[in-house]
């Protein structure tokens, strides 16, 4: 039965590692290049101008508000998120678990199972200023002083896409903490209580140690998807990136000098340096997260 097996599993990998190589990998590898270079995309023609592309980001404005945004999502959504994803997580694990636990996952999980696209043109509706679903709640209940031009206004677009961040990304990692609570025994939540332990200093001191491993890894995807956020802000901000610049983020200004300025070098260049930001952010979180593995 074992005779073989190693071609066997190669050849059944060969098609999918080949298709990823070509359509993830080397467009990442090409971007190195073009990011010294003035291509402008639909032509064959194209000049060497070395760190030209780098220097003039440094002193772009735009870039740097959009890097200031990805930063500071980066520094507000794995918080939010993470912290609202282990306390559903706890609630619905509390002592065996609640009631409807199984529903309520459904529940969370849903917006994770819907596209990025269904999910923006769903908010459009409901951030729509004349008759979207929330203004029109808030003047419902007599709250009309409170409705706003959500996303058409600098002081709540990148907020309000904040919002829906939120909405969309608490489900999963609800069900990633979710499984990992539940594998833990429950004779050491016993035990906890037997000594004393409240419900807040089980899951501080056993729960939380006993999972941080899979918390570790939901912040690292955090960081890389603050990083990125392209699509709901395409869809969502008016522009797009505005309404001046309010809501650009680095990967839409990245696309729009490649597909609507033509300046492909240049966009490679932001990708480039999107890449390097990215993967040292990721290190850091990884070290600065770090701790000894608890085992049970």
């Amino acid at each position: 039965m074992h005779h073989g097996k190693y071609r066997f599993v190669l050849s059944l990998l060969l098609v999918p590692l080949g298709l990823y190589a070509v359509f993830v990998v080397s467009p990442y590898v090409q971007a190195f290049p073009i990011a010294f270079t003035d291509w402008e995309g639909l032509s064959a023609d194209y000049h060497y101008i070395g760190f030209d592309n780098f220097v003039t980001l440094f002193h772009d404005s735009v870039f740097w508000v959009a890097l200031r945004h990805n930063l500071f999502l980066l520094v507000s959504l794995p918080v939010i998120i993470v912290t609202l994803s282990l306390f559903f997580s706890a609630m619905l694990n509390y002592r065996g678990g609640v009631p409807g636990a199984k529903f309520y996952k459904v529940v969370y999980f849903f917006p994770s199972v819907l596209s990025i696209a269904v999910v923006g043109v769903l908010w459009q509706f409901v951030f729509e200023p004349r008759n979207g679903l929330l203004n029109g709640f808030l003047r419902a209940i007599g709250l009309d002083r409170l409705a706003q031009l959500w996303l058409g206004d600098g002081r709540t677009a990148l907020g309000s896409i904040m919002a829906v961040v939120v909405w969309g990304g608490v489900g999963f990692y609800v069900v990633l903490f979710t499984a990992a609570m539940a594998a833990i025994p429950r004779e050491l939540y016993e035990a906890a209580l037997l000594d004393g332990a409240g419900a807040f200093q089980s899951f501080w001191r056993l729960t939380l140690p006993l999972i941080w491993n899979t918390v570790q890894v939901a912040l690292a995807f955090q960081v890389i998807g603050a990083l990125d956020l392209f699509a709901l802000v395409k869809i969502l901000s008016v522009g797009p990136g505005g309404p001046g610049d309010a809501t650009q983020v680095i990967s839409l200004y990245m696309y729009t000098n490649a597909f609507t300025y033509g300046k492909f070098g240049y966009a490679s260049a932001i990708g480039v340096t999107l890449f390097a930001i990215n993967m040292i952010l990721t290190l850091l979180t990884f070290r600065l997260t770090r701790r000894e593995r608890v085992e049970y």
